[in-house]
């Protein structure tokens, strides 16, 4: 079953935010990366009489995390995110002051692993870690919906280059989805419009290796 999915492109790179409802007559919603723009958020969320009851963050580059503060403190939504980048979201300043960025940081209150089902909002949220992009990287699916943050992205692949990237274990993680949902699969990528699972397994350009594996 497929949950409704609304998609706002927010901060200076457009980077997708969705809030997710288990269908479009339910009142609670979970925002997934909040990049930023969390005025904006929050005052569509109120113009659609939502309440948010949770955020999940799939990896934290500035770009995915640059609202969460701001959205946390207004709705008191519990923040979600991979135990193994969890200290980014807490002293981004750390990371990105030194790049000219300001972000707020935000103690998590739930520090996830990669292997957990989330019970939230009248959805079932899956986990999975999908390194590669990001150390810590993670997926939520939810019904036929994948959130796939920066790892996969309709006709290409989230880049490698930035501290933490490793190609090998990127195409790794792309497999593990393959392999794990199926090709129906609606992907809800971190830029860019949706895709398919099956659709990118079959004709994305950057992922020859894995179709000859």
């Amino acid at each position: 079953m497929s949950p409704a999915v609304d998609r706002y492109e927010l901060g200076p790179i457009g980077t997708n935010c969705y809030v997710v409802r288990a269908n479009a007559d339910a009142s609670e919603a979970v925002v997934v990366d909040p990049g930023a723009e969390a005025d904006r958020l929050r005052a569509e969320l109120a113009r659609k009489g939502l309440t948010c009851v949770a955020i999940l963050v799939t990896h934290t580059h500035y770009d995915h995390i640059g609202g969460v503060a701001d959205l946390a403190e207004a709705t008191g939504a519990p923040v979600y995110v991979a135990d193994g980048e969890a200290v980014v979201l807490e002293r981004p300043q750390d990371f990105y002051g030194p790049l000219g960025v300001d972000i707020r940081g935000y103690r998590p209150d739930v520090r996830l692993q990669g292997d957990e089902t989330l019970d939230v909002a009248g959805l079932r949220f899956q986990t999975m870690l999908v390194p590669g992009h990001s150390p810590a990287h993670l997926s939520f699916r939810a019904g036929s919906a994948l959130f796939s943050g920066d790892v996969l992205l309709a006709g290409s692949v989230g880049r490698v280059d930035l501290p933490g990237g490793d190609w090998d274990v990127l195409l790794g993680s792309i497999r593990s989805l393959a392999h794990a949902y199926p090709p129906d699969t609606e992907v809800f990528p971190g830029h860019g419009p949706s895709t398919t699972l099956g659709a990118e397994v079959a004709g994305n350009p950057f992922l020859t290796e894995l179709r000859a594996s």
